[in-house]
């Protein structure tokens, strides 16, 4: 698989990443640990080098999960993960990107990954009580101390990039960005371009809808995080079905499946865009990897872009309250 660059600083990742959360985190049913292990271990050999967790994911068990994973390739991937959110009782309850609490956080995550240095250590949400001064210093601190190699932010807006950056190179920022969640073409891309940071597309297929596996009469899990989402409401399924019909047609086409080409469609925006779709099945594992060589043409770009002026997707990211504080 190509790699591709991450800011300025060195840091090179597989073009395709693996997301992790949704083996032990906010999509039951969950898998076997072991299965799970045996998944990243084929995601390695398939050529992805880049594995996304977060301490707020379980909270602390997926870390535990991609550390043991990794422990016989740590020197062959990079491992990103998160800090920034207050923990108590199992749960997060709100932001702390106080400087104590992310050296906590980071002395913490090592432990739970296993290694001596955390090769991408973002703020997972935008602090609004910490100054992002204090934050980017902090982990500059740490980049020194040699316990991080990389910054990087999460759903930060640019003026929050640029202050930070100034302070600490920010080699990365995930964010959601796919075919149905575009708002950060109009600023925020062009942010990234300047600067020189990388952009790492967090639900690069829609937290699964744009696989096309779902519609109106789909049911999740009791606890599935989707069950309160405004975007998978029934309502919402039912009308977002032209973006699938949109897919499909081009995948039949391309002999793709529209989750190839939602992927495909993402890496073709920008050399420095690395999706990290996540799963917890092979085959879902393998469909995504094939992804990566998929060409669309520039007129097959153009009429999805036509295509897709027609079509408005029902349905905010997260209800009102969890926008700044849903931690994923």
């Amino acid at each position: 698989m190509e790699k591709r660059k991450l800011g300025n600083n060195g840091l090179e990742v597989s073009a395709l990443g693996l997301g992790c959360m949704g083996m032990s985190f906010a999509f039951p049913p969950y898998p076997e640990k072991k299965d799970m292990i045996d998944l990243i271990h084929k995601a390695i050999e398939k050529g992805v080098n880049f594995f996304d967790t977060a301490e707020v994911y379980g909270p602390y068990t997926n870390e535990e999960l991609v550390g043991e994973a990794l422990i016989p390739f740590r020197h062959e991937v990079v491992i990103a993960t998160k800090f920034g959110f207050n923990i108590q009782n199992g749960k997060s309850v709100g932001t702390n990107s106080r400087p104590e609490n992310i050296r906590r956080a980071a002395e913490d995550s090592l432990k739970r990954l296993r290694t001596n240095v955390i090769d991408l250590f973002y703020q997972h949400r935008v602090d609004p009580n910490v100054p992002i001064e204090d934050v980017a210093g902090t982990v500059k601190e740490l980049i020194q101390e040699g316990k991080v190699k990389h910054f990087g932010l999460s759903e930060a807006g640019a003026n929050t990039i640029r202050r930070a950056h100034a302070v600490q190179p920010v080699a990365a920022l995930q964010s959601e960005y796919s075919l149905w969640t575009r708002t950060p073409e109009d600023v925020i891309i062009p942010t990234l371009e300047e600067l020189g940071i990388g952009f790492v597309p967090f639900s690069p297929l829609g937290k699964g809808f744009l696989t096309g596996k779902m519609n109106e009469t789909t049911k999740f899990e009791s606890n599935d995080f989707r069950n309160i989402l405004p975007r998978f409401t029934t309502e919402a399924l039912k009308a977002n079905q032209g973006l699938i019909d949109l897919l499909g047609k081009i995948a039949a086409q391309k002999n793709a499946t529209p989750a190839q080409i939602a992927l495909a469609w993402l890496l073709l925006q920008k050399p420095w865009i690395v999706p990290i779709p996540g799963t917890t099945k092979l085959h879902r594992l393998e469909e995504n990897i094939a992804a990566t060589n998929i060409t669309l043409t520039s007129q097959e770009l153009k009429e999805i872009d036509s295509a897709l002026e027609e079509i408005k997707v029902v349905g905010n990211r997260y209800p009102e309250e969890l926008e700044k504080t849903t931690g994923l």
